[in-house]
């Protein structure tokens, strides 16, 4: 049971909400415009504010809804994270978008919430604090998924290891903002 919810939270995952609803209003792919990245973010600067919220949903719900199947379903805490961390894997690398997926910053925001609400409420936090103080979305998504290690380290051992891979991936989609703050040149809001 376990592996099955494992595959079908990433083909879950692999449903980009940002490709879809472009396609949907007939505007452009998000991944051959502004930044190039199929996500919230992105869709906020090539599709306006309506189009980049129900992007965000649809994210967060991918990373959410298998988290909630594998707990009605009763996995452990750490299946229940490999699920989620599945999802987010889909999002990254989308099985019907020839893997060219997003950053995995909503998705993985989902699966905390699914987890545990109070990590997420930390995540939330912590990006919104940086957003707000420079206005940059990577930034904040680089210093917001770390930050609820020590949470979840203490509070809930058992999802560590699969929220620090999933905090490594997080990391290494980003590897082209990290090269871009250090030089100055990130995007901002």
């Amino acid at each position: 049971m376990f592996w099955l919810l494992v595959l079908l939270a990433y083909l879950l995952g692999s449903l980009s909400f940002a490709i879809v609803l472009s396609r949907w209003v007939g505007g452009p792919d998000p991944r051959a415009t502004g930044s190039g990245n199929p996500g919230a973010t992105n869709m906020l600067r090539v599709a306006g504010k309506r189009l980049a919220i129900l992007t965000l949903l649809g994210d967060l719900l991918k990373g959410v809804v298998p988290i909630f199947i594998a707990k009605l379903l009763g996995l452990t805490l750490q299946q229940q994270a490999w699920v989620g961390l599945a999802a987010v894997i889909g999002h990254l690398y989308p099985l019907y978008f020839n893997f060219r997926g997003g950053k995995g910053v909503a998705t993985a925001a989902g699966m905390l919430l699914g987890l545990y609400p109070p990590a997420a409420l930390l995540a939330l936090s912590s990006w919104l604090l940086t957003f707000v103080l420079t206005r940059t979305s990577s930034l904040a998504a680089l210093i917001a998924t770390p930050l609820t290690l020590p949470l979840l380290a203490w509070q809930q051992p058992a999802a560590l290891l699969p929220v620090c891979v999933l905090t490594g991936l997080i990391v290494w989609r980003h590897r082209g903002n990290l090269r871009d703050l250090f030089a100055g040149r990130e995007r901002h809001f």
